[in-house]
């Protein structure tokens, strides 16, 4: 039996009519080297089986206190039925990315029953080359990201024969501490949580200036001043730059719907200009964001005159454990789209990324859960979806989420089929933006996966076009500032 962290319980509150709380993934496969030249959805429910348990979010369920009054738990599902959650689609022709793209964001657009386990996977046919796609998506409330890509590890084989997997002996399972416990339990917060949250308050006060919407509070950079010194804390903060998200078309309430686009980029490519600039792999893809975004909102005479403003995820999970739940921060840092020259933009993202890394290393990087755990759970189930409402409809908050996940570096196979390619895709709301931006790494290639809500981004292929264009641009900058070679030796006759 476990509890759910508060910000664990957030990702379950800040469900709504237009907002589904859950990670996914589009894994594209070619079927030719499995034993059978194709994938059923018997095999798949067969991997799944004999995989299970390494898999604790996939056979774990909440409880619910009764009227809310305390965080749910995680127990085993003694009534799991695999069979309920693996699902069979075929495309109609001609079977393009446009025609999965569209079915994925069908799907993505619906909440998960809480009723079960928090997950589904959607084997789709029909994909031209004779490709299929496997489509999984999980809440977030029971993963991140780097739990989320070992869970899909954990499916995968290094070759089409599958590898020999530990099976260990059944355990009696978790179960709810019951009605009396659970209510016990809930009383006991109650009585701790005026001090959980002054202990919260506290600790995020020092860094109100580095928060999404607070930072945008008249005095705030001088109240988190005045905390540090109160509190005898002497570290050297770097100092933020503005982080109050200027208005665009991309924020405002939105609706339930969503659409899917996807493509990918060599990895030797974003590597080339890392090295060529002095970067990481990491500001490469900011900065190619930025020149994407910059570009839709040109092709929509909406460019704001300052920089877009977005949450970067970090992840703070060390390793161990069984993979459930939330480890993680965000750095919030803008992106520089308000910088015409493409030099210059590099230059402006790298800096940007620069002052955000270092701030993040030196401040407290529980401020996310810290934040959730300040108000009462029965209260933030009712109030988080009203809130974040309210902050799009205000312009609060953030204009996108961007999140860059480590994936596996060779080639893997599910159910014997290659995998070709893996495109993440994540969660928008109202104060986060109608798009969010994903891409995990896999194979020598960097694959993207772009949700957004479709009244914000009617065209959100465009968006993959723009990371191409951005991705040449940075190859035409490293080709121009790298050295000519050398003129060979001339020849001295003998």
């Amino acid at each position: 039996m476990r509890q759910l962290t508060a910000l664990d319980a957030q990702f379950l509150s800040v469900e709504s009519a237009t907002t589904a709380a859950h990670v996914a993934g589009v894994a594209i496969l070619d079927p030719s080297s499995a034993p059978s030249g194709t994938v059923s959805r018997r095999c798949l429910i067969g991997l799944l089986r004999e995989r299970l348990h390494l898999a604790a979010p996939l056979r774990t369920r909440l409880v619910d206190v009764p009227f809310g009054l305390d965080r749910p738990y995680w127990v085993d599902d003694p009534d799991f039925d695999l069979d309920a959650h693996v699902y069979e689609h075929t495309l109609p022709a001609p079977g393009d990315d446009a025609r999965l793209a569209e079915l994925v964001a069908a799907i993505h657009a619906r909440r998960l029953d809480r009723s079960r386990p928090l997950w589904e996977a959607h084997l789709i046919h029909g994909l031209s080359g004779g490709r299929v796609a496997v489509y999984t998506k999980v809440h977030h409330c029971a993963i991140d990201g780097v739990s989320g890509s070992e869970l899909l590890v954990t499916l995968l084989d290094p070759s089409p024969d599958p590898r020999p997997v530990l099976r260990t002996p059944p355990s009696a399972g978790e179960t709810a501490p019951g009605l009396l416990g659970m209510l016990a339990g809930a009383v006991a917060r109650s009585v701790v949580q005026p001090v959980e949250t002054l202990c919260s308050l506290v600790r995020t006060a020092a860094d109100l200036d580095a928060m999404p919407i607070v930072s945008a509070l008249p005095d705030a950079r001088i109240v988190a001043q005045a905390a540090r010194a109160l509190s005898g804390d002497s570290r050297a903060l770097p100092h933020t730059p503005s982080l109050v998200a200027p208005r665009t078309p991309l924020n405002g309430p939105i609706s339930g719907e969503r659409a899917v686009s996807f493509g990918s980029l060599p990895l030797d490519e974003v590597r080339r200009v890392a090295r060529a600039f002095g970067m990481g792999p990491n500001d490469v893809v900011m900065t190619l964001c930025s020149t994407a975004l910059r570009r839709w909102l040109l092709d929509h005479d909406a460019l704001p005159e300052r920089p877009l403003v977005a949450a970067v995820p970090v992840a703070l999970r060390q390793g161990g454990g069984d993979g459930i739940g939330n480890h993680i921060s965000a750095m919030i840092t803008p992106l520089a789209t308000d910088v015409g020259c493409p030099r210059e933009r590099l230059a402006a993202t790298r800096a940007a990324m620069a002052t955000a890394k270092r701030r993040f290393a030196v401040s407290r990087r529980s401020w996310l859960n810290d934040v959730c755990a300040m108000v009462p759970t029965a209260v933030s189930t009712l109030a988080t979806p009203l809130l974040f409402r309210l902050a799009g409809m205000a312009g609060a908050g953030v204009n996108l989420i961007v999140s860059n996940v480590p994936g596996p570096r060779s080639t893997l196979y599910m159910c014997g089929a290659r995998m070709l390619s893996y495109h993440p895709l994540s969660v928008v709301t109202d104060a986060t933006g109608g798009i969010s931006v994903t891409c995990a790494s896999y194979d020598g290639r960097l694959d993207f996966g772009i949700v957004a809500c479709p009244t914000k981004v009617p065209d959100v292929w465009t968006l993959i076009g723009h990371l191409r264009d951005g991705m040449d641009e940075l190859l035409r900058l490293a080709a121009d500032d790298s050295p000519e070679p050398a003129a060979p030796p001339e020849k001295v006759p003998a």
